[in-house]
């Protein structure tokens, strides 16, 4: 036990400002840039190295052979170089461009905006060891609803997205850098004076929701487990919906609905938390993802084109529809346009879409803090960001997969976007089914 230092609470503010900066590589090139082949490759990129990279930075910070103030220098640094690639050479138009961009934007700030998320997550969780979950929800929540002002501006003034991603980098390298200076580790076994260490490890609510582990788990025995490689399937499954909600919803045009569906997506990781705290973490996890379906029906029905209205094609002008024709990645004029053109005309007037984009948004990030806190109730406290850090790596599967269903979608949105339904359908019904390791069967947690 120890005092609660003074600058506890700027420590969680730094860090949530820093995880707000590095939201842009993802979300914004998602809805500004990933509107063709390259852009999507690119996209799927930078998701894999964000999610390959967080696991060596905890591994270095954890054992001292990293400083903090190390690990997240370097991590604004790339996070900068990654923006302000983005600002230059947008998704890599050209041969000589596309290169550039996959070095500068994909690995580089990929793996610069990995370190970030997690040496942030790793501060704040050690500082508030009495409420870790809910304290780091607060701060990957930041990731999310990070983008939503930028995305708004880019989305009012389209021709402004270079100008967009330099002020995201101008911000990322104030952020991150300032961050730098200030966050440390806790003691080893720290644990606040305020908090009385025995009545919280035995207050009979909170076991009864969220009961611990059965014993400290090591990394090589939490993979032996059922329950690991089924919450990196439950990430995997959902991250890939989620990634692939954010290019469909831009490619509709409707900002407001874009910036609504990425602000809920960090926001609602917060309340789902508080929810799990009184409802159970795999109740919660199960509604999350169940709502997350629900968004992809919706969002389908919104962009259903069998809605298209009477008396024209698509119900929009032809100028209209070749700009939603650029947006699904087909050229202008084409057959191809004009059915982009009537599927996303349809969806931008319906109000399918906002109530997809906002089941979408609450669901399609809340699951990322509840695997998390199950990870912790699963496996113990001792090597949680260990063993977190390889679950998290599953989101590299839902990059790809994600991108991969995108590129699909930029001609038959609908009908993926039922697919998409369905592989959020199926972790909700597997996450019912999760169980402690370590217990016998007979004990129905």
């Amino acid at each position: 036990m120890g005092p609660v230092p003074a600058d506890r609470t700027r420590m969680f503010r730094l860090a949530l400002a820093a995880m707000a900066a590095i939201g842009p590589l993802q979300y914004g090139f998602a809805a500004l840039l990933a509107t063709d082949a390259n852009g999507l490759i690119l996209l799927a990129a930078c998701i894999v190295f964000q999610a390959v990279g967080a696991l060596p930075a905890l591994r270095l910070v954890r054992r001292g052979r990293l400083p903090v103030r190390a690990a997240l220098a370097a991590g604004a640094a790339l996070t900068t170089l990654g923006l302000l690639t983005a600002a230059v050479v947008g998704a890599g138009t050209g041969t000589a461009a596309f290169p550039l961009a996959l070095l500068g934007y994909a690995v580089l700030g990929g793996l610069g905006a990995g370190a970030v998320y997690g040496v942030c997550g790793e501060v704040v969780s050690s500082w508030y060891p009495d409420r870790p979950a809910a304290r780091v929800s607060m701060v990957t929540g930041a990731f999310g609803y990070g983008s939503a002002p930028l995305l708004v501006w880019a989305g009012l003034a389209p021709a402004m997205t270079p100008a967009v991603f330099a002020v995201a980098a101008l911000l990322a390298a104030a952020a991150i850098g300032t961050a730098a200076r200030s966050l440390r580790l806790a003691p080893e076994g720290w644990w606040p004076e305020t908090v009385e260490p025995r009545a919280h490890a035995l207050e009979a609510a909170r076991l009864r929701r969220t009961p611990g582990a059965v014993r400290q788990f090591g990394l090589s025995q939490a993979l032996r487990t059922r329950a690991l490689p089924a919450l990196a399937v439950i990430l995997a499954c959902a991250g890939a919906v989620s990634v692939f909600d954010v290019v469909v919803v831009a490619s509709t045009g409707v900002w407001g609905a874009l910036a609504l569906m990425v602000a809920l997506n960090g926001g609602g990781r917060a309340v789902a938390m508080r929810l799990s705290e009184f409802l159970g973490r795999r109740l919660v996890l199960a509604s999350v993802l169940g709502l997350l379906a629900v968004g992809q029906v919706l969002l389908a029905g919104a962009m259903n084109p069998t809605a298209r209205p009477a008396g024209g094609v698509t119900g929009l002008p032809p100028e209209a529809a070749n700009a939603a024709a650029l947006n699904a990645g087909t050229a202008p004029g084409t057959g191809a346009a004009l059915d982009a053109g009537a599927v996303l005309g349809v969806a931008a007037g319906s109000p399918l879409l906002w109530l997809g984009a906002i089941a979408a948004g609450l669901g399609g990030g809340a699951f990322y803090p509840l695997v998390a806190s199950l990870v912790r109730e699963f496996f113990g406290e001792r090597q949680t960001c260990e063993i977190h850090a390889v679950v998290y790596s599953a989101k590299a599967v839902a990059g790809v997969l994600g991108v991969a269903m995108a590129a699909y979608a930029l001609t038959a949105p609908a009908t993926v976007l039922l697919l998409a339904a369905g592989l959020a359908a199926l972790p909700a019904l597997a996450s019912t089914r999760l169980r402690t390791p370590g217990l016998p069967a007979t004990i129905p947690l």
